[in-house]
């Protein structure tokens, strides 16, 4: 979700990049021939200590190709466009958001990863056929600017409904639902705290409370948020911004000078529990390698590892945690959550209802 260089903190963020080829050697973007290398396509935010991806190559015999494919959004659109000739053999990154349309376009084939037992049940939406792997999960969340709130001695917002209040008026920023996950994940949020007929009723009242709506997280949270790191270099405004529960942390550890405390907070009862998974795609050329890949996304290694790259938690029970995510950026104890099935029988047509609401 947010990357190394925490400019770019984000696991699909509305971020329009260019493929960018990492790794080793160089690939034809189709894949590999080679059966001792395998391919992993994946989004921007992909990030993975190298002395612990050495430790996969080693053990398998596999070298490793990463293919970075823009923001979550894109790379699984391009990975459905390309999945008769595909890029690569096995891809990381397909959230709960858009799980359905990348199972309903058979993007995967199955496996049971080596592992999987240790794999929290609650993050397994797909345990009858076992096309993807559970790898990490986060919560979307609005993020509030202590300083600013302190300096205008205001209360921040608790929920979802405090939103809408007129002392909040013009001080949100959140991202396109159409263009960006966390974007997404804020409407589906709203979608399951209010229902099918209330969500509608609710962006109203967002609208005219004055909501800012951005194409992406990265202009969102770097330049209109008043809270973070740019966006207070930038002159930003907006002192809630919707984000990660994992921003603060990140706030606290990139900090040129470590703060004793979080300048963010986060507002607890607006989550929207996202959970990213891997799959080995259905035409994969090396499908060993992808299978043996899979495995190592949920070894403890890769686990405890993760959380301080990407900025996302461990779906493996007992998987350790780093001390600054217990202390700055707590995962939510009662976080929105929506079944997949419900989200591929509503996203699409809710995405259309909320653009044409909130945007016209």
């Amino acid at each position: 979700m947010h990357n190394k260089t925490f400019v770019a903190v984000a696991a699909g963020l509305g971020l329009l990049a260019l493929p960018a080829l990492t790794g080793c050697g160089s690939s034809d973007g189709n894949g590999s021939s080679d059966p001792g290398t395998v391919t992993l396509v994946s989004h921007d935010s992909w990030a993975v200590s190298k002395n612990v991806l050495r430790d996969f190559e080693k053990r398998s015999g596999y070298k490793v190709r990463v293919l970075k494919d823009g923001d979550a959004g894109q790379a699984v659109n391009k990975a459905v466009l390309t999945k008769d000739n595909p890029q690569g053999d096995v891809f990381f990154g397909v959230d709960n958001t858009l799980l359905s349309r990348a199972l309903d376009n058979g993007l995967f084939q199955p496996y049971t990863a080596k592992g999987l037992g240790t794999v929290g049940a609650a993050y397994q939406l797909d345990k009858d056929r076992h096309r993807v792997t559970p790898v990490d999960y986060g919560d979307i969340c609005v993020n509030y600017d202590k300083a600013y709130f302190s300096e205008h001695k205001l209360t921040p917002p608790r929920s979802f409904a405090d939103l809408t209040e007129p002392r909040y008026k013009n001080l949100l920023v959140t991202e396109n639902a159409a263009t960006s996950s966390p974007g997404l994940g804020f409407l589906l949020g709203s979608a399951a705290r209010y229902g099918d007929n209330g969500w509608q009723d609710y962006w109203k009242k967002l609208k005219a409370n004055g909501v800012k709506v951005v194409d992406g997280w990265e202009q969102a949270y770097s330049q209109e948020f008043s809270g973070s790191s740019g966006g207070r270099k930038a002159g930003g405004d907006r002192p809630l911004v919707v984000s990660y529960a994992s921003s603060p942390p990140a706030e606290v550890i990139y900090a040129k000078k470590r703060p004793a405390t979080a300048p963010t907070g986060v507002v607890s009862g607006t989550c929207f529990r996202q959970t990213e998974f891997a799959g080995v795609l259905s035409n994969a050329r090396n499908t060993k390698g992808a299978k043996a890949f899979v495995d190592f996304l949920v070894s403890r290694e890769f686990q405890e590892d993760m959380p301080l790259n990407m900025y996302v938690y461990p779906v493996v029970r007992g998987a350790k945690v780093p001390a600054e995510f217990t202390e700055y950026g707590p995962a939510a104890e009662h976080p929105e959550t929506m079944a997949p099935d419900r989200i591929a029988a509503n996203r699409d047509q809710w995405v259309k209802s909320w653009t044409s609401l909130v945007l016209k």
